[in-house]
């Protein structure tokens, strides 16, 4: 009775069976993640000299890559670019209204709690965080964490919280000059393209700059670092399939953790900002 029932509902039974293969993956990549954080601690202490190679790997690139900077020069360029492009349509669109004056203003608000913020981990997904899923993926599929495995060396931290810890650390830096590129390439073209005043344009700027924005700017830019590493050592660590099977891996990543950097800065806007923005204009 139980195979005829069985047989009757062949569509209901596949999703119920995708379903639940979703419920575990979700169960399976929370139990990793909170091996890999609970595996920092040990990390530090006794790999720190693979985290720093991980830092400077993660911040400066290796082999060609390093010639042009790595990650430092993307994601600065990346930025430098978005500056500019929110001081041009800034200005085009408070132009429109008389307004112009308050371009600073666009540029201090804009870039600090939105644009850095989500370009920064673009950048960050599509060089480092694709970068440690194709590594770990061909470690995985060459079968040399089994080796690490076998040699009693535990592979989570080693090869997954050095990551985590390096990322979370190289970032501060990196969104520093993320951060400063878009504040200059916001004022090179609001005060040098469209022939601004310097003074209007920095007293509107240092008006709505808040020290306090800032500093929830590079919390919002840590947790996306964590949440990128995290999610792509995972990806990378079980990884199978050969190096196709690491090339899905790659995608599914990159993919998952653009979905988290923007669900990040959703939820630390809604949580920190509310619905209001906190700032008045006036006159």
């Amino acid at each position: 009775m139980a195979l005829a029932a069985a047989g009757r509902f062949p569509r209901t039974r596949r999703r119920f069976s995708r379903a639940s293969r979703s419920v575990d993956r979700v169960g399976e990549q929370a139990l990793f993640f909170a091996r890999a954080i609970g595996s920092a601690p040990r990390a530090l202490m006794h790999y720190p000299r693979e985290t720093l190679r991980l830092i400077a790997e993660i911040s400066m690139g290796t082999g060609a890559l390093a010639v042009i900077g790595g990650t430092v020069v993307i994601v600065g360029f990346l930025t430098l670019f978005t500056g500019g492009t929110i001081a041009v349509q800034g200005y085009s669109s408070l132009g429109n209204i008389g307004v112009e004056a308050l371009t600073g203003f666009f540029a201090a608000f804009i870039n600090v709690r939105i644009a850095a913020p989500v370009i920064a981990g673009i950048g960050l997904a599509a060089t480092i965080g694709a970068g440690s899923t194709a590594q770990l993926g061909a470690m995985r599929v060459s079968e040399e964490i089994d080796a690490l495995e076998v040699m009693a060396v535990p592979s989570v931290p080693y090869l997954v919280s050095t990551r985590v810890m390096a990322g979370m650390i190289a970032i501060v830096p990196l969104y520093a000059l993320a951060v400063i590129a878009s504040f200059i390439a916001s004022r090179f073209a609001t005060v040098v393209l469209y022939k601004q005043s310097g003074g209007v344009y920095d007293h509107y700027f240092s008006t709505f700059l808040m020290p306090t924005d800032i500093l929830w700017s590079f919390a919002q830019a840590i947790v996306m670092a964590i949440a990128i590493m995290l999610i792509h050592t995972y990806y990378g660590f079980n990884a199978t399939g050969g190096p196709v099977g690491v090339g899905v891996a790659v995608g599914n990543a990159v993919r998952s953790s653009l979905i988290a950097v923007v669900t990040v800065t959703l939820l630390i806007s809604l949580a920190i900002y509310g619905g209001s923005g906190n700032f008045n204009l006036s006159g």
